[in-house]
């Protein structure tokens, strides 16, 4: 009864040695996921944060100077053409 009794005591020891270094193994992984954090994915998602800031930059110059413009021109042009088509009696387009 004793040798299992101390048999069991030794296994508890050991279960106990590896738990512990897994448990530094566990916090050495962790460290370095921290360290990754810091030195790829952060500035990663900083440059991200920068070319969507150029896009909508580009989106907002493009609306400005191009898309409303033109916009504008088409709805002169539409209104025109049916003021023409209500004043000279022209046809109407539609069905």
């Amino acid at each position: 009864m004793a040798t299992a009794r101390d048999i069991a005591i030794i296994l508890l020891a050991l279960e106990s040695i590896i738990i512990g270094i897994t448990l530094i193994v566990l916090v050495v992984q962790v460290i370095r996921l921290v360290k990754l954090l810091r030195e790829e994915v952060i500035p990663i998602v900083r440059s991200t944060q920068e070319t969507v800031g150029t896009v909508r930059g580009t989106a907002t110059f493009m609306s400005d100077h191009l898309v409303q413009p033109v916009v504008k021109v088409s709805s002169y042009t539409a209104g025109a053409r049916q003021a023409i088509n209500t004043l000279f009696g022209g046809r109407n387009s539609r069905k």
